[in-house]
């Protein structure tokens, strides 16, 4: 992987350790843990994802506004649902 990507990988890990929450056993009879629980994988997926969308948009959008990039850049987040 390239060091950008390295990077980012790294800011999503850091990103999945703060927010992780361990699962909660359950109280229901044959159930071992509470509904609703996210992993520590989906998170950092999930936030990898945005970061590389929301980098992708960035380097579009610094390419200079004259070209309209600034509105392609907001395209680029819309399409891949990143709401920064």
């Amino acid at each position: 992987m390239n060091e950008r990507i390295n990077h980012l990988s790294e800011q999503a890990r850091d990103y999945a350790n703060e927010v992780y929450l361990a699962p909660v056993r359950s109280k229901t009879p044959g159930k071992i843990w509470e509904e609703g629980h996210v992993t520590w994988e989906n998170i950092f997926q999930e936030k990898f994802a945005d970061l590389i969308v929301i980098d992708c948009a960035n380097l579009v959008n610094n390419w200079g506004r004259w070209l309209l990039f600034d509105k392609l850049a907001v395209k680029i987040k819309e399409h891949f649902g990143v709401k920064e």
